[in-house]
């Protein structure tokens, strides 16, 4: 059996073609037509006014953070359960996280951040969309807007999940999307920022690109970054996007033949109400098996796991942060396991994988 990956890229077949059309219009740079592609066609799947291309999701969120001025000493509520790219543009700008806890959803507790809204003088906050799954978002837009704080969208794992209808991302003042090898779809590096404000967008742009002023020559009025993305990235991501739906429908089928297999052994990620999430990763938490001996285990069986992301209260970098706590994401993490979910993978892998874990979980 080949080595079964946790989530590769799975090509769509078309990116050889339109990458040849980057190198024959010779746009191998941050500037080109599938740039603009690639942003109509988020826009066109999201539904979403304003979409920014950039190099990845963290720079996006920073951009974010910047448009909102938020700066030094300023606080910034945001999921505790996430991973560390959604959480480290709040210290380059300077501003001090506040993180907040899981609920039984897995994704950030609106009590939780209510108790922090009410307590703390909250900038913004920044809710991660989970491994896929829509966090209780109306409910923590209800919160941003009662207190005040503006609210943006961790969607990097999340392109494609909806709540009513609506796309994660397109709910608060930003959302971001990540393109990383490892997502859902992937344009090798990249991301992508969203609003339906268009000011916002056209600032993150003007910073995205070093904040050039309009002028013939290198005018500067205020310091930017290059957060461009390429032109030839771009291209890769207009062939995924072509596919979106399928590599959802994909991902969903794998995480129910995992569930049909495994669901005596503990509890996967639940979906909340009229949510349909793109199961990025299928998720457990186990009742009475150690993930870490898992995970090492699949490993001598070339099979690529992990155990699920460690909360950011509990690193060493964040020792002395402020953090509302309820116990839900420190149980995760001892309970939890992402397993191979590659849209590439056929079902004789998946149930190969869960025979695995079913062997594991008799020793």
């Amino acid at each position: 059996m080949k080595k079964i990956f946790l989530s590769p890229p799975h090509m769509s077949g078309k990116e050889l073609e339109y990458i040849k059309d980057v190198f024959d219009s010779n746009y191998i740079a941050p500037v080109g037509e599938y740039i603009n592609k690639f942003e109509e066609a988020i826009k066109n799947y999201t539904k979403v006014r304003n979409v920014l291309a950039v190099v990845n999701a963290t720079s996006a969120i920073h951009l974010a953070l910047r448009v909102l001025g938020v700066d030094e000493g300023d606080k910034v509520a945001v999921s505790t359960f996430t991973f560390i790219g959604g959480v480290s543009p709040i210290l380059y700008q300077k501003a001090e996280p506040i993180f907040i806890d899981s609920d039984e959803s897995w994704n950030m507790s609106p009590e939780l951040l209510e108790e922090a809204l009410k307590k703390e003088k909250i900038k913004a906050v920044i809710v991660a969309h989970l491994y896929g799954q829509v966090a209780k978002i109306e409910d923590i837009k209800y919160l941003c807007k009662k207190y005040g704080a503006f609210l943006i969208e961790d969607a990097a794992e999340s392109l494609g999940a909806t709540l009513n209808n609506k796309h994660s991302g397109t709910f608060g003042d930003f959302g971001v999307y990540s393109f990383n090898g490892n997502k859902l779809l992937t344009t090798s590096s990249g991301g992508v920022l969203i609003s339906d404000n268009e000011e916002f967008i056209k600032k993150a742009r003007f910073l995205s690109n070093q904040a050039k002023n309009d002028a013939l020559w290198y005018e500067h009025s205020t310091y930017g970054y290059n957060y461009r993305m390429s032109n030839v990235l771009a291209a890769i991501g207009v062939a995924q996007m072509e596919v979106v739906e399928e590599r959802i429908k994909r991902k969903r089928e794998i995480f129910e033949i995992y569930k049909n297999e495994l669901n005596h052994l503990g509890k996967f990620m639940p979906e909340i109400k009229n949510s349909r999430g793109n199961r990025w990763l299928t998720t457990l938490a186990f009742n009475n098996i150690n993930p870490i001996e898992l995970v090492k285990f699949l490993a001598l069986k070339d099979i690529e796991s992990r155990p699920v992301w460690k909360p950011m209260h509990m690193q060493m970098l964040f020792k002395n942060a402020k953090s509302y706590l309820n116990g839900v994401s420190e149980s995760l993490f001892k309970k939890g396991i992402c397993l191979p979910s590659g849209t590439d993978m056929n079902n004789e892998e998946v149930l190969k994988v869960s025979e695995y874990v079913k062997e594991f979980a008799k020793t």
